[in-house]
């Protein structure tokens, strides 16, 4: 499980260096706003938010896997994600 970021991922980083190269500029994960923002963008009051794929159990998605051990615990876990997001 130490292997899961929660900071810098893969699908962050693509979409930051997108962005930069088109020319915006941006703020990473500030603590100021509501949430866990990946990328805010100040100048167009803008916030950005990067689910990966483990956490956020997206359907049908190759990366959401359930671990092996503790099974009850991750289905639970990752169903609260999962609830949360819709809420949200």
């Amino acid at each position: 499980m130490s292997a899961i970021k929660a900071k810098n991922t893969t699908p962050e980083i693509a979409v930051r260096k997108y962005l930069h190269s088109k020319g915006y500029r941006f703020r990473l994960h500030r603590k100021d706003l509501p949430g866990k923002t990946d990328i805010v963008l100040s100048k167009w009051k803008t916030a950005i938010f990067i689910n990966d794929c483990y956490w956020h159990r997206h359907e049908g998605c190759k990366y959401a896997y359930t671990p092996k051990t503790n099974i009850v615990f991750w289905e639970e876990k990752f169903k609260t994600n999962a609830d949360r997001d819709r809420k949200i």
